[in-house]
């Protein structure tokens, strides 16, 4: 039937797109979380670290202990770093978007 506007159809698509809906989406956020929280937490743990430094007034096991915080705290920042890092490279590597999902359909 001819209406007064003419004939319309519907927009072909080839894929739906999915992006930002399910699991893999929800991983990659999940990851992206954990991050945050991780840099956060090991951001927190330096600047405690550095002021037991300032306060330890000349004790060594007290020095010993902020250094070995503040060792702890710089390795945690690159161990959270480096996977960030690592999800870039395989991305780049192999094309798996392990931050950026998106799923094709049929």
């Amino acid at each position: 039937m001819f209406g007064i506007f003419g004939n319309i159809t519907n927009p072909a698509t080839k894929y739906p797109s999915t992006q930002g809906e399910g699991l893999f989406n929800f991983l990659s956020n999940l990851f992206k979380l954990a991050g945050l929280i991780g840099g956060i937490f090991m951001v927190f743990q330096f600047i405690q670290a550095g002021y037991g430094y300032l306060s330890a007034n000349n004790d060594p096991k007290k020095v010993e202990a902020a250094w070995a915080k503040i060792w702890q705290s710089i390795l945690g920042l690159v161990i959270i770093a480096s996977a960030f890092v690592l999800a870039g490279v395989v991305e780049r590597l192999t094309g798996i978007s392990i931050l950026k999902p998106s799923i094709q359909g049929p």
